[in-house]
């Protein structure tokens, strides 16, 4: 059994973590630590989890195998330095501390987006989770970049559930604000551009211009992601179908789909759908995600599982409601 803490798990996606790390066959919880709610049990906090843990919450990370840091981003360097961490304990940060600069204290963390990373995941020590929208946009270019066919500008518009913005509650993601309503944040400056632009620079052999609307929408979970860029001459719509099946052809996780895609086929799951078009010179995909799983939680066990040898969708085989 894997020996599992959970650092900073009183948020959103420390909550799936536990939803999913709980009915892992391979893994047994020993730790969830906290500055705020020591003492207090986890299913007091995430109310889902009644009747499925006895677990506290607690300051000790009792000697895990692998630690999953679940903090406000800029907090996961403080959290190694302020704690006893074994070099032989792995790390998997859901932050955004070392997804671009990846050497910290002795250690190497691997940009984990398993589709573009799997072999240097499996290899790795220490994990730096992507972000949610650029788990997204990713999925939806990777097969472009790997076949040089990114000639031009990348765009993209972006819808994120109000999850995205994290638990602790503020003006734009009150129920007054958001029910009901659309709005653009982050215009052309979101903190996950730098990722996407150097993963997707480093798999294509250049980085991209990549511009990026994002928008608050509203509903909680998931995110649908519009991206488009000019079509290679010569390309079919059926070539870049092809492109696409044959890029997630041998993925326990990410499908294209010959049809529309929508947001409920996704959500509270680790799947990643996609639908690629082409229109007038253009090439248009479409990316659905949920942004807890696979942008996040799911996406952290995903790469768990690769690093420790585990097959890769263990504890993940999730359903969803589309309805």
């Amino acid at each position: 059994m894997i020996k599992v803490a959970i650092a900073g798990g009183t948020g959103y996606t420390g909550g799936e973590l536990f939803r999913i790390l709980l009915n892992h066959p391979d893994v047994r919880i020993v730790a969830a630590t906290t500055t705020s709610s020591e003492g207090v049990p986890v299913a007091s906090v995430h109310r889902d989890l009644i009747g499925e843990t006895d677990l506290c919450f607690g300051t000790g990370l009792n000697d895990p195998d692998v630690i999953f840091l679940c903090l406000g981003h800029g907090i996961s360097r403080e959290f190694i330095d302020t704690h006893e961490i074994s070099p032989e304990c792995r790390i998997i940060d859901l932050g955004n501390d070392f997804r671009l600069d990846g050497d910290y204290a002795g250690r190497h963390f691997v940009y984990g987006l398993c589709e573009s990373a799997r072999e240097a995941i499996c290899k790795a020590h220490d994990i730096a989770n992507p972000g949610c929208f650029a788990t997204a946009i990713q999925l939806a270019l990777l097969p472009l970049a790997s076949t040089g066919l990114i000639r031009d500008e990348v765009h993209v518009s972006a819808i994120t559930g109000s999850t995205g913005a994290g638990k602790k509650p503020g003006e734009t993601t009150h129920f007054s604000y958001r029910d009901n309503n659309i709005s653009i944040y982050k215009l052309f400056t979101h903190q996950h551009l730098g990722e996407i632009r150097r993963n997707i620079g480093t798999i294509a052999g250049s980085e991209p211009v990549v511009n990026f609307v994002p928008f608050r929408g509203d509903f909680t979970r998931g995110i649908f992601a519009s991206v488009y860029t000019r079509a290679v001459p010569g390309m079919t719509a059926e070539d870049y179908t092809r492109l696409f099946d044959d890029f997630y052809a041998t993925s326990p996780f990410v499908f294209h789909s010959p049809q529309g895609i929508s947001l409920k086929e996704v959500v509270n799951t680790n799947k990643g759908l996609l639908h690629a078009e082409l229109h007038d010179g253009y090439v248009h995909i479409s990316s659905v995600i949920d942004n807890l799983v696979k942008g996040a939680a799911g996406q952290a066990v995903q790469n768990m599982n690769l690093m420790f040898g585990l097959p890769e969708t263990e504890g993940l085989k999730l359903k969803p409601s589309a309805f």
